[in-house]
């Protein structure tokens, strides 16, 4: 995936993972989480041998969201 790509990634998971963790967020905080969760899922898939389907982009995004969501959780929890 080209760079556009990640950053439209990103910025999917950041703002599901907002809405999800009921977090308030701009764009490029969104863009940040996102590409972090990409990474932070991207690790745990690949060490569980994890894929949820067979589209690229699609498989992505919801490993990128799944860590974004992963990312806030514990960045709240050590917040409070």
């Amino acid at each position: 995936m080209g760079i556009f790509l990640w950053i439209i990634v990103g910025i999917i998971a950041g703002f599901i993972a907002e809405k999800v963790t009921n977090s308030d967020h701009g764009l490029f905080t969104n863009l940040i989480v996102g590409l972090i969760g990409a990474f932070v899922g991207g690790f745990i898939a690949d060490r569980f041998g994890i894929r949820f389907v067979h589209s690229m982009f699609l498989d992505t995004t919801i490993v990128a969201t799944l860590g974004a969501i992963l990312v806030l959780f514990v960045y709240q929890k050590v917040r409070s």
